[in-house]
Formats: C-alpha cells, structure tokens, sequence
C-alpha cells in the first residue's frame, strides 16, 4: 500500500497591508479573513499540515484559536512589503524540516482568496496525486473573447460561439493566486511555487475572488455571506460545481510577486 503524500499547507499572512489595512485579520462574514482559510485547510482530506506564516503576534493568536500551528514567527526580512512568496514558503519547509516533517509537497493558500467550496482542497489533492504534476496551478475559466491593447482579438468575431456551445479547450484560465500544490523539490531547485510539469486546477467562478482592495473585501463578504450565510463552509467532501479542466502544461515562471 503506498503512503499517503505528506503535504504542508502553508498559509502566509502578514500583519502590514497598504491595499486594506490589518486586512489579514480584520473580520469578514463573521470571522477574521485569514480563519475561513486555515478552517478550510483544515477540513481537507487527507490531512495536512497547516501552518500559518506570520510576523504579527496577534495573527498567530488568531491563527492559534482557530487550530493552525504556528510553530514559529517569520523573520522581519521575510515580511517587508517587497518580500516574494517563495522565500516564505521555503522558510517553512525548512522550519518543518529542521523540526522533522520535511513535506512531500507544499499546498499554498492565500488568504486573501476566502472563497473556497467544500470539496474544492480534497479535490486539487486527488488531482495531485493522479495525474503525477510537479505544481498544479489554481484557475478559473475566461472565455476566449480577449482582446490585445492594438485592437487584436484572441478569437473569430466572424464567429463567435456561445458561451454554452465552447469546447474545454476553447477556454481560457485565469491564475486566481487562490491555490498552488508544489513539490518540495521544485522550490528547492527552482524557487518557484510553479515548475516541472504543470497542471491546471479548475475551480469554480465562484472561487476567483482576491482581496487587492477595499471593493474586494466587500464583494469577497457578499460572496462568503450568500454561500456560507457567515459560517465555514461543511467540512464533507461534496464535489463544487463543476467546471472544464485542462491538461498538463509545461512550467513558466510567473512575474514575482509580494508575499502576504
């Protein structure tokens, strides 16, 4: 019988944001942002081992209360405002390295991408785990009706489909920065969260929320209040809705961006 893959679910969240100040922990839909993701994390099957990143102690209390480890604060190098999301994470690899639990793999989730159906953390881990990837990729569908900034379509507009009648390969995927499931040894080797052979994840629309500013925060709410009524979503393991998926696509290296 094989084991099960050892996955850390690393969850980074720092205590300065200039977007949406104190967003990490300031509540939304009844709870403060950063509890629907560790509750989510939670709740997936298999287990992981979730831990929350962090440089404010208030966040780890938070973070504490609402069952994620927090076996150690990040350091003030890894939480300034330039600071990429790579090195955080193989901050922790290192930490649950040291500690004995080095990862076979490392689920990030950011925070401020609340809005996750049950089912939705199982279901990337079976992916994972089936199809062999060495870094699937958290998306959502766009339809191909894209156009260039010089007036260039990405499509026919001769003929131009129905949504309903589009093909899976006609869509496009849009990185939400919700979910990204990364063998541990492509951030040791490439210190990238995204590498070797790449799968795309989809999840629903529903899903594609990310809190950048004040707005987002607010539809972010009304998106947790109209599915959750501003409780967690149920722990089962209920398949979300449906949505195209995409085949195995090679790697490239994504513009870096801040940690959270």
């Amino acid at each position: 019988m094989t084991d099960p893959i050892r996955i850390l679910c690393v969850i980074p969240v720092r205590g300065g944001s200039k977007g949406v100040p104190g967003k990490n922990k300031r509540p939304i839909a009844g709870k403060p942002l950063v509890v629907w993701t560790i509750e989510q994390a939670l709740a997936a099957r298999p287990r992981m081992d979730v831990v929350v990143s962090t440089d404010d102690p208030e966040l780890a209390r938070i973070a504490r209360a609402a069952g994620a480890g927090v076996p150690f604060l990040r350091p003030a190098e890894l939480a300034e405002d330039t600071t990429p999301t790579e090195p955080v994470i193989e901050h922790a690899i290192a930490e649950r390295t040291a500690a004995g639990r080095r990862p076979d793999a490392v689920m990030l989730l950011q925070a401020t991408s609340p809005v996750r159906l049950p089912g939705t953390l199982d279901r990337s881990i079976a992916q994972f785990a089936a199809t062999g990837v060495d870094s699937l990729v958290g998306t959502v569908p766009q339809t191909p009706f894209l156009w260039r900034h010089d007036a260039t379509p990405h499509y026919d507009p001769a003929n131009r489909p129905r949504r309903q009648d589009l093909r899976d390969d006609e869509f496009f995927y849009r990185e939400t920065g919700s979910l990204y499931l990364t063998r541990t040894e492509v951030y040791e080797r490439e210190h990238n969260r995204i590498g070797g052979r790449v799968g795309v994840f989809v999840m629903a629309d529903d899903e594609g929320v990310d809190i950048d500013t004040a707005a987002d925060f607010a539809v972010a709410e009304q998106q947790l209040l109209r599915l959750f009524g501003g409780q967690a979503g149920p722990p089962g393991n209920a398949a979300p809705p449906t949505a195209p998926t995409s085949p195995a696509a090679p790697a490239s290296a994504p513009t870096p961006e801040p940690a959270p």
